[in-house]
């Protein structure tokens, strides 16, 4: 007992620095924010103790859930994730397709691909506000004005100024970064097929798409689902890209973590936790799955 006291002596004390951090500055925060959800901290008087405040319980949560802003919201973070996974997902298998064989230039493809995800969300953001701009005719500019000198003018449009779909211009710039990433996720599972389980397949008869279908696709649905899972985590929690493309934050494009932002701006802060809280859930549902899967596939 002395002896398993001493191999678990060291390794916790190296640990406990790490785990009393997250402890504190993670799941205690989470705690403190879920408190403050709670309360009816709306203005600045209440922020600074000049006016007292009192525990409301869900009223917050259900004030937001039922106002249409809100509403609009979730809708628009539901369509730009939906776009932003199917297009990322798309583009980014299908290059790692394209790369799968190995091709002459393959280095310089690959540095093309996955540049596009060194670059800040911010900064893409700004460029992609000129190209998505919704000026149109004789005012035209960015893609617009490329579509009115190639002879495509129905293909102008308001694009982020949209109200009902003005979301879904926001995810172009979004896809267009981060397939880069899924595209090496998906290299990487290529790769790691063993070339045995290939020339079998050949041997067997079967044809490029048989194989393709039957033997390489299925062993790559673990990396899918890991992508599928960095990537919808990461469209629930837009922000930066968001309000660089429609700084300031315009109701066309509002996704929670904007109303998060903006009631975090007003001293609103019993609706801006209950937000983050309600996108925490909204992570957790995506990710924990995943985590559960992973342990049981583990064991």
């Amino acid at each position: 007992m002395n002896k398993t006291v001493k191999r678990v002596g060291p390794p916790l004390l190296l640990l406990a620095p790490s785990l009393i951090l997250v402890g504190v500055f993670v799941y205690g925060l989470i705690f403190v924010n879920f408190g403050t959800s709670t309360t009816d901290i709306h203005t600045a008087a209440q922020t600074t103790g000049q006016e007292p405040s009192s525990n409301v319980g869900f009223d917050n949560y259900f004030e937001l859930l039922g106002n249409e802003a809100f509403q609009h919201s979730l809708k628009n973070l539901l369509l730009y994730t939906l776009l932003f996974l199917a297009g990322t997902l798309l583009m980014g298998f299908l290059w790692a397709w394209l790369l799968e064989a190995p091709i002459r230039g393959e280095g310089i493809f690959r540095s093309i691909y996955l540049f596009p995800m060194a670059v800040s969300f911010i900064a893409s953001g700004v460029v992609w506000r000129w190209l998505l701009n919704s000026g149109q005719d004789e005012s035209a500019t960015g893609l617009n004005r490329l579509f009115q000198m190639v002879g495509l003018d129905f293909l102008q449009n308001n694009w982020w100024n949209n109200v009902d779909y003005g979301i879904t211009a926001i995810a172009i710039p979004a896809i267009w970064q981060l397939s880069g990433y899924v595209m090496a996720l998906f290299l990487a599972g290529f790769r790691g097929i063993p070339h045995e389980l290939r020339e079998a397949a050949r041997m067997d008869g079967t044809t490029t798409w048989q194989l393709y279908r039957h033997v390489l696709f299925p062993q790559l649905s673990p990396v899918a689902l890991s992508a599928l899972i960095i990537i919808g985590h990461m469209s629930l929690k837009s922000f930066d890209l968001i309000m660089s493309i429609s700084k300031p934050a315009n109701y066309q494009t509002k996704v929670p973590a904007i109303d998060m932002y903006i009631f975090k701006s007003s001293f609103d802060y019993a609706n801006a936790a209950a937000v983050g809280s309600i996108l925490l859930v909204l992570v957790a549902l995506v990710v924990v799955p995943y985590l559960i899967r992973t342990n049981r596939r583990e064991k």
